[in-house]
């Protein structure tokens, strides 16, 4: 047995451990929190540390009072807490978790030096015990979902109309929202919610090009398939055909594309082409074809190519022995400074191309403009030139087309009954100042353009944001569904997420907004030499995913301490909410540029008239730096996230992320959600957080916990008939099945490594076996990349 002295001293050793931690954390507390309060903030953390203080030294003198104090601190945080915060999880587990368990060891202290035995007094023990188990229940709920949006109520019984332009009665997946209208439902029927437990990996191909992070590459395509192949590429536009039963490669073929600044391949294209195409109305007849059936893709180094869909050799009849030259008419093109990321756009007979620019470099980077190719040819047959709208294409020479103008950096969608193609559009370059830009520039930045698809003359515009110096581009592909009028009927409609969280909802025939879209006065105020919008559009006919006004009390943290370091952040910066300009001054926007809603884009389970949606909810902080101070200190960085020289203006732009020390996002969770809104009602039908910090943590350490915070998505999700929504995306390594009807999860697959792109479905032309395949090639959060695609089977 332990000797009394023994004993004695642990005791001792305890008491004072102890003791020293609790002072540490109340020093802190009053320090930070003397720093909050003289910047307006909250005067609790000041008030705890001194409490916390106090109650450390008595103990540390074996003062019983010392236990009091503690006591009493908690009692009064939890006061404070529920007042500060409500009754929501998260919120409540930062604010007394670390107390909480602070509690009980306190409990557990010896409180006088003859004490031979930690538990001195019963009802200390009896104290201890419960707070513990009371923390063993807290641990045990962390791992289930909190925040769960459920209205039964906002679910209506109007069910689609099946003449919708998305409805394809196909088990292809031949577009990269799988229809031409992006709506990313598949009538693939094998799969249900009733059987999806039963999914088991079916096949696995290795691209064998891990892409390297640190270079800013990725593996992100959403494949097609066609008639028994599936198709994709590599992020140096590697292209690949894989027999669709068994994953077995049929044909690989080297583009020899020349790497730039931000490497990726988000999709191709696919084509049957036939011996005639019409423009303008009249046929256009084509000599015999090489390539029946064709495979398109855009490269890294700004070029179009079109393979044999069949054997994955360069079609000849194609521009020039099956390539087209990008750079044609753009002027000079620096490395890297323009280049396609998104799948081209396959619109009847017709390649629609624009381009990503190299964000926050310069001003008058290359050209924004939007071609259209013939499929069969590569000839090109229209221009849209936000600089010349007027330019007809005997005019267009090497250096036609207006610089720096609004892109289109993501992918538009085409209705082929209505003949138009939806562009889109981001800004004129460079993204956090704008006071030169051009009537034009600020006409098309930020908006939904409708092209005709013959000749490329504009239709409607609609702006979802003006003057936009945020970079809130329009970052997802239209969405074209036809939604219930009200009156038996339905109405054209387009559906547009953006970064501000909002969602757009337009006739795609006139361009008027379908729902509600008020102009709200927002925060201005930005530099001298440039200008902010007194108003911005808000859909408030449409929820509002994920966005807010932040207050001190929204900061959140795994601890006080560094919810405290938040409190200070948060009020250090510049807020005013939405849209508070960039300035002189560090400011916080909320959402930032990841979004709200990015690239990944929407599905419409077209059956059951839900939209669905996924969000990122991550501040970033920004501030504009002159010139010549911003040349001295961050000469040579240029990436975006970082910051931006934006050369040929007066100010250089500084980046961040709203996190804390510990790299966690400094706004309560969720972090990132899934969402489905009836489009009859126009109501949330359920959300819920989406993820878990499985495969990341604090300080980049991995927690191995699948506790479901909700976490930044990345991709989107896609829907079938049988109401099962698929979503990857995610920061742990899972692929998802979630009920369409409940937002519950019905399985999750594991990856080998995460996945930031779309899945898709396909049911095999040979077998009637549905499928559905992710591509995983890392997250950014892990930096642990791959190259695999994986296909799932019943």
């Amino acid at each position: 047995m332990m000797s009394i002295q023994k004993k004695t001293t642990l005791n001792t050793l305890y008491t004072k451990l102890l003791s020293i931690i609790i002072i540490a954390l109340g020093v802190a507390l009053l320090a930070g929190g003397a720093y909050l309060i003289a910047l307006g903030g909250s005067l609790y953390f000041a008030f705890a540390g001194v409490l916390l203080s106090v109650s450390g030294i008595l103990l540390l003198k074996n003062k019983r009072s010392g236990v009091w104090v503690f006591i009493a601190t908690v009692f009064l945080t939890v006061i404070w807490a529920i007042a500060d915060s409500g009754f929501a999880f998260w919120p409540l587990f930062s604010r007394l978790y670390v107390l909480a368990l602070l509690a009980a060891l306190v409990l557990l202290l010896p409180l006088s030096k003859t004490a031979t035995t930690l538990f001195h007094m019963p009802v200390n023990r009896l104290a201890a015990i419960t707070i513990l188990a009371g923390c063993l229940l807290t641990f045990i709920a962390m791992f289930q979902k909190h925040g769960v949006i459920r209205n039964d109520f906002a679910m209506s019984e109007t069910k689609h109309a099946e003449n919708n332009p998305g409805i394809a009665n196909s088990h292809n997946w031949s577009h990269w929202g799988n229809t031409p209208a992006g709506t990313r439902f598949s009538t693939s029927n094998q799969i249900t919610p009733e059987n999806v437990h039963n999914l088991k990996q079916a096949w696995s191909y290795q691209t064998g090009e891990v892409p390297n992070p640190a270079a800013g590459e990725g593996f992100v395509v959403t494949p097609l398939y066609v008639d028994g192949l599936v198709y994709g590429c590599t992020q140096s536009n590697t292209l690949f055909a894989l027999d669709g039963d068994s994953g077995e490669e049929v044909w690989k073929v080297e583009t020899h594309s020349q790497g730039n600044n931000r490497p990726r391949c988000r999709g191709v294209g696919y084509h049957q082409t036939t011996s005639t195409a019409t423009y303008n109305g009249q046929a256009q007849d084509h000599a015999p074809l090489q390539c029946h059936q064709r495979i398109i893709t855009t490269t890294v180094d700004a070029r179009l190519i079109a393979v044999d869909a069949k054997t994955g050799e360069y079609c000849n009849d194609f521009g020039n022995d099956g390539i087209v030259s990008l750079k044609a008419g753009m002027g000079e093109v620096k490395p890297g400074f323009y280049f396609p990321t998104a799948a081209p756009t396959i619109a009847g007979d017709l390649i629609i191309v624009g381009g990503l620019v190299w964000d926050n470099h310069e001003t008058g980077e290359p050209s924004g403009v939007v071609r259209a190719f013939d499929v069969n040819n590569g000839k090109l047959i229209w221009v849209w030139d936000v600089g010349n709208p007027a330019l007809a294409l005997s005019d267009v020479t090497n250096t036609s087309y207006t610089r720096g103008t609004p892109n289109v950096w993501s992918t538009p969608s085409y209705d082929e009954k209505l003949g138009l193609v939806y562009l889109p559009t981001g800004n004129a370059t460079p993204d956090f100042w704008g006071g030169h830009r051009t009537p034009q520039d600020e006409a098309y930045s930020s908006s939904i353009v409708a092209l005709e698809l013959t000749t490329g003359k504009e239709r409607w515009r609609y702006q979802t944001v003006h003057h936009d110096i945020w970079d809130f581009d329009v970052p997802s592909q239209p969405a074209l569904f036809d939604i219930p009028d009200g009156a038996g009927g339905t109405i054209p409609a387009l559906i547009q997420t953006t970064k501000m969280g909002q969602i757009f909802v337009l006739n795609r025939e006139t361009g008027e907004p379908v729902t509600e879209v008020v102009e709200k006065k927002v925060p201005t105020g930005s530099v001298d030499d440039d200008w902010t919008s007194p108003t911005q559009p808000y859909s408030v006919g449409m929820p509002l995913i994920g966005n807010g006004k932040l207050e001190e009390s929204d900061m959140w943290g795994l601890t006080l301490l560094d919810q405290l370091s938040c409190r200070i952040q948060f009020k250090k910066l510049r807020y005013e909410g939405d849209y508070t300009p960039p300035s002189e001054v560090p400011t916080l926007h909320l959402p930032g540029w990841f979004g709200g809603m990015n690239w990944g884009s929407v599905s419409v389970v077209e059956n059951q008239n839900l939209l669905i949606v996924n969000d990122i909810r991550v501040g970033v902080t920004s501030q504009l730096i002159p010139r010549k101070a911003f040349e001295e200190m961050y000469a040579g960085i240029g990436s975006e996230g970082v910051s931006g020289q934006q050369l040929g203006t007066p100010w250089g732009i500084k980046q961040g992320q709203f996190i804390s020390a510990l790299g966690i996002p400094c706004q309560q969770p969720p972090f990132g959600t899934l969402t489905a809104i009836d489009m009859t009602t126009k109501d949330i039908v359920w959300q819920v957080p989406l993820g878990t910090v499985e495969d990341t943590g604090p300080l980049g350490i991995v927690t191995h916990l699948p506790i479901p915070i909700g976490m930044p998505t990345r991709g989107g999700p896609i829907s079938t008939e049988t109401g099962v929504i698929f979503m990857a995306g995610t920061q742990d390594f899972y692929l998802r099945a979630i009920d369409a009807l409940t937002g519950k999860e019905l399985w999750k697959g594991r990856l080998p490594v995460g996945a930031e792109t779309t899945p898709m479905t396909y049911t095999s032309k040979q077998t009637g076996k549905q499928f559905v395949l992710i591509s995983a090639g890392g997250t950014s959060a892990s930096g642990k990349p791959g190259d695999y695609v994986i296909a799932y089977s019943l």
